[in-house]
């Protein structure tokens, strides 16, 4: 039976389909912009998220002390200190043994290259003493011709060091005008605002700053996780200096991929020129193991729980952030997901419907209307 297509209703629909359209296409022109003028304020934007950061982590403590008669100024100086005190303790924790050790560590890393050396010149390389020397003298002419990129390169590592520490200073200064200010900063927004907006837009706000507080505390979960669960392999296979690879571990857990890398890089390293290739190959396993388990079970579950994703969304998003934005992507792909939620459930919540009340049923007294 062929059916006949109603010309009216096809173009109500063309005409529903293209406003559509035309809508998605300036939202996301307007999305668009909002990021181009981001990117542009980046050196401004990116202390100010890493200050908030800071301050999800240390607001518990401010506002213990707030509630318990002290002054926000005070409070806040107390805490930022006390961070401060916190932060060069754990780094101490780890410097002071690996500078202890740094002579054993030394011979442990000239003897690891002789080791090196020797299986090498033997079956199956057979690279003999020669061969290294030529390549040695190969690499050393390659570094002076490539000078002048070398010394580019090295410029522009300074400079990211320099901006990194400024980016630290400016972060710890936001994180105490925050802890000091921050509670009266939603009343003066509403204040500022028009109509609706003065509920929306501070409702909203207040949301995610519980959802960024758990970000950091579900990240602060994973990285203990990790270091417990690392720290005993280490142990177990006596590798010196376990107690700072731990907390290395745990520290490196904040910055995504390249921390993880870094922090299990330490730790064969340490296993190599200690304990010899045999431990450093079972450590290397135990770090893979431990670090599958954290980005694909523990971490999109924990995350999950309490930033209310499914942990596919909090694995697709950290994969998406690495890919387009690199490390800082990475690391700000969840917290920007579980954002993106929470303007989602409250746009969704009133745009909703409110349910009809019931009409009352007719007593028996009353007339029934025929």
């Amino acid at each position: 039976m062929s059916v006949t297509l109603s010309s009216t209703r096809t173009r109500a629909a063309l005409r529903v389909s293209a406003r559509v359209s035309g809508e998605l296409l300036l939202v996301l022109a307007m999305a668009a912009v909002a990021v181009w003028a981001l990117g542009r304020m980046w050196s401004v934007v990116w202390p100010l998220i890493v200050g908030l950061l800071l301050t999800t982590l240390t607001w518990p403590m401010a506002r213990y002390l707030r509630r318990r008669g002290w002054p926000p100024a005070l409070a806040a100086s107390v805490v930022t200190v006390v961070f401060l005190l916190v932060a060069a303790g754990v780094a101490a924790l780890i410097a002071v043994p690996v500078a202890s050790q740094s002579g054993e560590l030394a011979d442990g890393v000239v003897g690891g290259i002789q080791k090196v050396r020797e299986w090498a010149s033997g079956p199956p390389l057979n690279i003999g003493d020669d061969q290294i020397t030529g390549a040695f003298d190969s690499a050393t002419a390659r570094i002076q011709d490539s000078l002048g990129s070398l010394v580019t390169t090295l410029f522009t590592g300074v400079s990211t060091v320099v901006n990194g520490v400024v980016t630290v200073v400016l972060a710890v200064f936001l994180m105490f005008f925050m802890l000091k200010d921050g509670p009266r900063f939603l009343p003066w927004l509403a204040r500022q605002l028009p109509g609706r907006l003065a509920t929306d837009v501070p409702t909203v706000a207040a949301r995610g700053w519980e959802t960024l507080g758990e970000f950091v505390r579900s990240q602060a979960y994973v990285g203990l996780l990790d270091a417990v669960l690392i720290g005993i392999g280490l142990w177990i296979m006596g590798v010196p200096l376990v107690l700072p690879l731990a907390v290395l571990t745990f520290v490196s857990a904040f910055v995504p991929i390249v921390g993880a890398l870094f922090a299990g890089f330490v730790a064969v390293l340490i296993a190599l020129v200690s304990n010899g290739p045999t431990d450093a190959l079972i450590v290397l396993a135990i770090i893979v193991v431990v670090q599958q388990l954290e980005g694909n079970v523990f971490q999109p579950m924990i995350q999950s729980r309490g930033l209310g994703l499914h942990a596919a969304v909090v694995l697709l998003a950290v994969t998406l952030g690495g890919s387009l934005a690199g490390i800082v992507g990475s690391l700000l792909a969840v917290p920007a997901a579980a954002l993106a939620a929470v303007v989602w459930n409250y746009v969704r919540e009133q745009l909703a419907e409110s349910p009809q009340e019931p009409e009352p049923e007719p007593s028996e007294g009353a007339a029934v209307p025929s």
